[in-house]
Parts: C-alpha cells; sequence; structure tokens
C-alpha cells in the first residue's frame, strides 16, 4: 500500500522544490519568497498558472520563457526533480512515523536551499541555517531530551574543528558558513554518524576537486564551495550512515 503513495510523494516533492527555487533567486535579489506573485528572472514579467506546473512547464515551453523567449536556467527543473526524488527516499525510510518524515522532509529543503545558495554565490546564507539549526534542536528537546548530549557532543566536535580550520587559514580554506552547517550535521546526526558524514564530504570534495583542475576547470588556488559536499555527505549518512559504520567495522574484524 506504501508504495501506491510514492507517486503523490514525489509529485508534492516536485511542487516543494518548485518553491524551493523561489526562496533561492528571492534570497539573492533579497525579496521575500512569500510576498508578490512569481515573475520571470529575465523580464520580470509575471507568471501565470500554465507557467508555474512543476517540471511539466519547462518542458511544455521547451525550456525557455513565454513571454521573452530566454531560456530558463536548468536549476529550476534540477532542484524539482531532486527534491521530488529526496521526499519519496525520506518517505521510504521513515513511512510509518509521521513526525519523523515531517521532520526530515522539512530539513531536506533547508539543505537543499543551502546546497544551491552555496553552490552559486559560495555562501551559506544565515536566514536558512540557523532555522534549519533551531528546528533540529527543538525535534530532539520535544520528542528526546535524554539522548540530546550525543549530538549535542557531536554539533560541537564538528564545528570546533572547521572553526580550527578558519582561524589556521584565516577564512582561506573554509568559511564561518561552513562552522554553522558542521553543527548543524552534528546536531542532525549525532555521533558517530557525523564522522563518516564528514569523512564523505572530504573524500567527495577531493574527487571532484582533482577532476576539476585535471580538466583546467579549476586551479590549486581556486575557491570550491564545500557546503555542497558537506550536505551530500549528510544525505548519504542519513540513508546509509549504519551500513557504512558496519561496514568499516568489520573491517577490523575479520
Amino acid at each position: 500500500m506504501s508504495f501506491l503513495l510514492y507517486p503523490f510523494i514525489f509529485l508534492f516533492g516536485l511542487t516543494i522544490g518548485s518553491f524551493l527555487n523561489s526562496v533561492i533567486y528571492r534570497l539573492e535579489v533579497k525579496e521575500s519568497a512569500f510576498k508578490g506573485r512569481s515573475y520571470c528572472p529575465r523580464c520580470h514579467h509575471s507568471l501565470g498558472w500554465k507557467d508555474l506546473i512543476p517540471l511539466f512547464s519547462f518542458l511544455s515551453l521547451k525550456g525557455r520563457c513565454h513571454y521573452c523567449q530566454k531560456p530558463i536556467s536548468w536549476q529550476y527543473p534540477l532542484v524539482e526533480i531532486t527534491t521530488g526524488l529526496l521526499f519519496v527516499f525520506l518517505a521510504h525510510y521513515s513511512i510509518y512515523d509521521l513526525g519523523l518524515m515531517i521532520y526530515w522532509l522539512a530539513i531536506a529543503c533547508f539543505l537543499i536551499v543551502i546546497f544551491v545558495y552555496d553552490l552559486k554565490h559560495y555562501i551559506i546564507p544565515d536566514k536558512i541555517i540557523y532555522p534549519a539549526i533551531i528546528i533540529v534542536f527543538a525535534y530532539w528537546l520535544l520528542g528526546n531530551l535524554e539522548m540530546l548530549l550525543n549530538p549535542l557532543i557531536a554539533a560541537l566536535l564538528a564545528s570546533s574543528f572547521f572553526l580550527t580550520i578558519v582561524l589556521v587559514s584565516k577564512g582561506k580554506w573554509m568559511g564561518l558558513g561552513d562552522v554553522k552547517l558542521a553543527f548543524f550535521m552534528g546536531l542532525f546526526l549525532g555521533w558517530p554518524n557525523i564522522l563518516v558524514a564528514l569523512f564523505l564530504a572530504f573524500f567527495f570534495g577531493a574527487i571532484i576537486g582533482i577532476g576539476l583542475i585535471a580538466f583546467s576547470k579549476k586551479t590549486l588556488k581556486s575557491e570550491v564551495p564545500f557546503g555542497p559536499f558537506l550536505i551530500i555527505g549528510t544525505f548519504v549518512v542519513l540513508f546509509f550512515g549504519e551500513n557504512l559504520i558496519n561496514w568499516y567495522l568489520n573491517l577490523f574484524l575479520l
């Protein structure tokens, strides 16, 4: 029966992804995401309902604005599809716990916005990361207060590690936004999952960084946003963290 819900969850995710695109753009131009009608970022023409159907509008318009015919960024359908797929995965892993499902879906929204915004602007906006931290902290307080010590220690250790990197490099290797995101990750994932998430973030970051240098897209001195890799590590651990930890421990037991 639960599988019958997944298409509806995916469509719901598409809709939320469309809203997240609006949030990302409104953050860029310093406008409220909850006021005013949606408009084309190129010609600023107000969009009709036919222009706002998640994914399907992009396909029917062949990736161009209905009014000015300028290309629509691929960010819009990619964010919508990614949100839809993430919602399905998160729902699958929490299908029997509605409270946990809502909590995970809300956190996913914040992380998607941070991922895209940091990738585009090399900034993790305080308007997004602080509410995310508050929601996670409130979740532990309201439902699992006796277990708060573990994620709190993980958050402090992770953020202290990144803060040390910021201070040593004088902000050249990491930014304070990464410190805040690391604190969030520790609070959200707890110990020892945070270790796996950080390892994966540095691993993926190294692989992508080497690839960019190899294809002459970046140099050793180029700035690369680290937030997206931290978020990828967070989602991988959320879905497969226990299996990864067990696999790693079994390496020493064999």
